[in-house]
């Protein structure tokens, strides 16, 4: 996982501990004092939240304790493409270019042309080097890609 992924993951932990936790628990106290609990939506929803909240909580602890954090800016740069560097590319068919990051599972979000490790394209570019095509399958078809730098940013 990069630097960016470990923060974010850390901010949601730390959100869910400090805001959501006690806000839930609050919610199921009030909904305790109304009565009947078999009956009650507000206590099952509110137990609904809970469980959700830690079992969240434990999903992203575990996957802190077993991630490899990767500070792409302290790997010198040799044009080579690896985890967590952004990669220009330009589409051989239409001359578009495009840049993507390739991060972790866990942070990859299209949108922000962040991509998984483990998608097509990644796994197409990964060991490569500035200047190599790459042949990617896709839905579409076979898309070549000239990779025009990799930088680590």
């Amino acid at each position: 996982m990069t630097v960016e992924g470990e923060a974010a993951l850390r901010e949601e932990m730390n959100r869910l501990k400090t805001v959501e936790r006690p806000r839930i628990s609050q919610a199921i106290a009030e909904a305790r004092e109304l009565g009947d609990l078999k009956e009650n939506a507000e206590y099952h929803a509110a137990r609904e939240q809970q469980s959700f909240v830690e079992g969240r909580i434990t999903e992203i602890e575990s996957k802190l304790g077993a991630a490899l954090v990767i500070d792409i800016k302290s790997i010198e740069n040799t044009g080579k493409v690896i985890f967590g560097v952004t990669v220009s590319l330009t589409n051989l068919d239409d001359d578009k270019s495009v840049e993507y990051k390739i991060v972790g599972d866990d942070e990859a979000d299209i949108k922000q042309n962040r991509i998984s490790v483990n998608s097509p394209i990644a796994r197409a570019l990964i060991g490569k080097e500035e200047g190599d095509v790459v042949a990617v399958h896709t839905p579409g078809g076979m898309v070549e890609y000239e990779i025009d730098e990799v930088s680590h940013v």
